[in-house]
């Protein structure tokens, strides 16, 4: 991974290898960013996607594997209370499977590059994004913080 900051973005580009939601991860840790969005496109070999289910109070997780072109990665990082951070990405990749083209979609749990990804990532500035955690759901939610 490279990354270069130009205004108050970072252009991250990312190489076969790095896996793109932990390398987010570090480099905002790295930076000092507590809340970002980010989008992106590349080329993996690697995906595990997610769909909540609602009933099940859980995510329901598919991997794929193989040439995944990277259509979309749209996603932010916040942090908690204590500073931990979390991320929340959707991502949408194109595939071929039996000679013909599929897509697939949805929460991405973690994606691996296979030629590269590029991305940009930006802090949210003027005030603070927190994670709230939500106890219906088991999930977390934005809480806004000025």
């Amino acid at each position: 991974m490279e990354y270069r900051k130009y205004g108050q973005s970072y252009y991250v580009r990312m190489d076969r290898g790095d896996e793109i939601i932990s390398s987010l991860l570090s480099l905002c840790e790295k930076e000092g960013i507590r809340s970002a969005t980010f989008s992106g496109i590349g080329g993996c070999d690697q995906a595990e996607i997610q769909t909540f289910i609602p009933e099940a109070g859980a995510f329901e997780t598919k991997a794929f594997s193989g040439m995944l072109e990277l259509v979309s990665l749209n996603g932010n990082v916040v942090s908690d209370g204590d500073g931990a951070l979390y991320h929340h990405t959707h991502a949408l990749f194109a595939y071929r499977e039996d000679g013909a083209h599929k897509q697939a979609g949805g929460h991405l749990k973690s994606t691996r590059v296979l030629y590269t990804a590029e991305i940009e990532l930006r802090p949210v500035t003027g005030g603070a994004i927190l994670r709230k955690a939500d106890p219906e759901t088991g999930t977390g939610f934005w809480h806004f913080c000025d």
